[in-house]
């Protein structure tokens, strides 16, 4: 699930790529006083994700540009979107906006026999843990994680977004249903790497990071309703780590439904 927000620009801007911390505290603040709110001092993945202010250009006064936030939590999204509908002032780092309009979306990767394509909107983090840095043939010589390269090959990619989807199945879903490492099967067919890219980051007030991010389209086919799950699963809570910081966000680009011609991109928005 998830919500679409439009927005319309109250001043010249350049597009602040360092937009993240300033998007999340206002998702936070959203979620003061409700049954969320304690989530935000937990060491664990938090239950909503959001894309970039989009699209991602500078901007003069009157422009429009887009925003989303999703949640396996439906009541999650009802509280973001009350605060966006009564405070229309939403000014994203350097980015001054008025929402203009809150529509409520759920886009569905299809029932078995679907095929289709995702894409992150947003890059993706993965970070390889020392102790798996054997397992993998990493030299770390450290004892910090590894932001994954594309050097480092695609198995700790894979089984990092994994692992990292079963601990949002176990938190989001329910507990007799498995999870991504309980049914045979990948999670995606295919992995297209767009690009691997650096960029400052500020996880924490005062400290800033320099963190190595991916962009994907991923390829699928549903084999069942428990990879359905699965996949939509990574639509409302995100690909990868730090979603509540704006990364790893999913859309689909195209689906195909069996027996069927291709289908638009209902959900290409980021």
């Amino acid at each position: 699930m998830r919500i679409l927000t439009r927005l319309r620009a109250r001043a010249d801007a350049a597009y602040d790529t360092a937009y993240h911390s300033k998007l999340r505290g206002r998702v936070w603040e959203a979620l003061e006083d409700t049954d969320y709110e304690e989530q935000h001092d937990e060491n664990r993945p938090k239950s909503f994700a959001y894309s970039n202010p989009f699209p991602p250009e500078d901007m003069q006064e009157g422009d429009e540009r887009s925003l989303l936030v999703a949640s396996p939590y439906e009541e999650l999204l009802t509280h973001v979107a009350s605060d966006l509908r009564e405070r229309r002032e939403l000014n994203i780092g350097e980015m001054p906006f008025t929402v203009e309009n809150v529509t409520a979306l759920a886009p569905d990767v299809g029932e078995p026999g679907t095929s289709g394509t995702l894409s992150t909107g947003t890059g993706v983090l993965v970070r390889i843990p020392p102790w798996r840095f054997d397992e993998y043939g990493i030299d770390g010589g450290h004892n910090e994680a590894e932001f994954w390269r594309p050097e480092l090959t695609m198995e700790p990619f894979r089984n990092q977004i994994e692992a990292n989807l079963d601990k949002k199945h176990d938190l989001f879903c329910q507990d007799y249903l498995p999870g991504p490492s309980d049914v045979g099967g990948d999670l995606f067919d295919g992995y297209e790497l767009i690009k691997t890219f650096a960029i400052p980051v500020t996880p924490t007030t005062g400290v800033t990071e320099t963190w190595v991010l991916s962009k994907w389209r991923f390829e699928y086919s549903v084999r069942d309703d428990h990879h359905r799950r699965h996949l939509n699963l990574a639509l409302d809570a995100g690909i990868g780590e730090r979603n509540s910081l704006g990364f790893g966000f999913v859309n689909i680009v195209d689906k195909t439904g069996p027996g069927e011609t291709e289908l638009g991109g209902e959900d290409a928005f980021a």
